[in-house]
């Protein structure tokens, strides 16, 4: 992994900003310890490895403000990190940098059911968002495979989305409002508890804006009522191609599944073994989910079957009880896990326009098959939102710089035709030398002047989404 090298000054001065920093916040609120700051040197793009100088954990935006205005004067690197499960090296540490982890900032601020919004302290995690609100009858829609563990702060900085957000939409369409403390140190509100704020769409650059910005430390987040029922259904298939063009013809007849979701047959073995929850023996398997009355659900499943059947699918089988749905759901959610089991992998995120799903899992077939590495597929079909597992064995010289190389071309496959390097996943470290790929200089030089306005000195998760060569020169500049 190409990082910058620390900044030696800083490094010589580690002592003296470490006790600056315990000079602003709690004593349990530094950690400085080798052995304990190894704990941060990765996120869940655990390929790449790198301590920081520190970790601070701070409990309130005040807390927060200060940590980044004392970096700030002394000139220090901040990377912010929410619960570490980013995918792409979004939180990933550099050597001369402090990582700002938001995991303690975990509580309800306020719930108002008659506007629809619930405000929280954004190291909630997603599930938590729910679980406060869920005995009245009341949920929060993006749901990120990982939302047991992920938090809010992430789920904004990546834009997350989930099974559900077919229907539902992404975290933008359910973020109303944020607190945010940008490098200088000044908490700045944007958005409320409203539906749509006035003047400019500054929310809309906040989210997805990877930490390169500001410090996220609270949120308002839509929430919703319960819908009276949800059913899934199971369809197996014969090849992935097939599948792919029923998610394409479901789409295209006009329905809203709440979710469309696609495995293949190495997944779906190790969902299986993982969940017991019933998935049939067969090449590609599609889980649909609709929801609403009884008889909606009846009428939607209908039209889903007849769609299906023109593709001559090995298995249908609709959920039969709750404790079915949730065993469906479990081997999904529990995809990313349960392949752990297999092999060490790498997991993409690039989206596609729905129509060109049979294509692209044809040609990432082959281009698989002519490296000679394995690729397992789960994703989001219903918004071409894919993440291709490409399977590699750590261990082996070589064979994770073939796995990089693969992923690079699959990656400029989905922008060829018509998609995008990410869905909800972010850049990060992984992506960012392809941003030239789906970027022109113009484009790139747009979203560098935004970069420069809100953090001037660019101290904000440094080496992350931009192409260094692009940073360096234009710095140097």
């Amino acid at each position: 992994m190409d990082m910058p090298l620390p900044d030696q000054r800083i490094l010589h001065a580690r002592d003296g900003l470490i006790a600056r920093l315990r000079g602003v916040l709690p004593a349990d609120a530094v950690i400085a310890d080798p052995a304990e700051t190894r704990a941060y040197e990765c996120d869940a793009l655990a390929a790449y490895r790198c301590a920081p100088l520190a970790v601070v954990l701070p409990r309130s935006t005040a807390e927060v403000s200060a940590v980044l205005r004392l970096c700030s004067q002394m000139g220090v690197k901040v990377v912010p990190r929410g619960a570490g499960t980013s995918l792409a090296g979004g939180s990933f540490p550099t050597a001369d940098c402090v990582v700002l982890g938001v995991a303690r900032m975990n509580a309800v601020i306020e719930t108002d059911y008659d506007n629809r919004f619930i405000r929280v302290q954004t190291g909630r995690t997603n599930l938590a968002v729910t679980g406060a609100v869920e005995a009245d009858g009341w949920f929060y829609a993006p749901d990120p495979s990982s939302q047991v563990a992920c938090a809010i702060a992430g789920n904004i900085a990546m834009n997350s989305g989930g099974a559900h957000c077919l229907k539902y939409g992404v975290t933008t369409n359910n973020l109303l409002g944020v607190t945010i403390v940008l490098m200088s140190g000044e908490v700045v509100e944007i958005g409320g508890p409203w539906s749509d704020a006035p003047g400019l769409d500054l929310l809309g650059v906040i989210c997805g804006s990877e930490g390169q910005l500001g410090v996220v430390t609270e949120a308002y987040l839509r929430i919703l009522p319960k819908p009276e029922g949800a059913r899934p259904v199971l369809m197996g298939f014969a090849a992935n191609e097939v599948a792919g063009a029923c998610v394409a013809d479901i789409i295209r007849a006009g329905l809203l599944p709440v979710a469309i979701e696609f495995m293949d047959r190495p997944c779906i073995r190790a969902c299986e073994d993982f969940a017991k929850a019933g998935y049939p023996d067969c090449e590609a398997l599609l889980i649909v989910e609709v929801e609403g009355s009884p008889a909606e659900i009846d009428a939607q499943l209908a039209r889903i079957k007849d769609i299906a059947l023109r593709h001559n699918p090995v298995a249908y089988r609709e959920s039969g009880s709750e404790e079915e749905s949730r065993k469906i759901w479990l081997g999904r959610k529990s995809a990313f896990g349960a392949m752990g089991n297999i092999a060490d992998y790498m997991c993409l995120d690039g989206t596609i326009p729905v129509s060109e799903l049979p294509y692209v899992l044809r040609r990432i077939a082959e281009m698989s098959a002519a490296v000679g590495l394995s690729v397992a597929n789960v994703f989001h079909a219903g918004d071409g939102n894919m993440h291709p597992l490409i399977l590699y064995n750590a261990n082996k010289p070589g064979d994770l710089e073939l796995c990089e190389a693969l992923g690079a071309d699959i990656l400029k496959l989905c922008v060829e035709v018509g998609g995008c390097l990410t869905g909800e996943h972010g850049v990060g470290v992984e992506k960012r030398d392809l941003m030239t790929v789906q970027f022109n200089s113009a484009d790139l030089e747009a979203q560098l002047r935004v970069k420069d306005v809100f953090d001037p000195a660019w101290l904000l998760n440094p080496a992350k989404v931009f192409p260094l060569d692009v940073t360096a020169s234009r710095r140097a500049s």
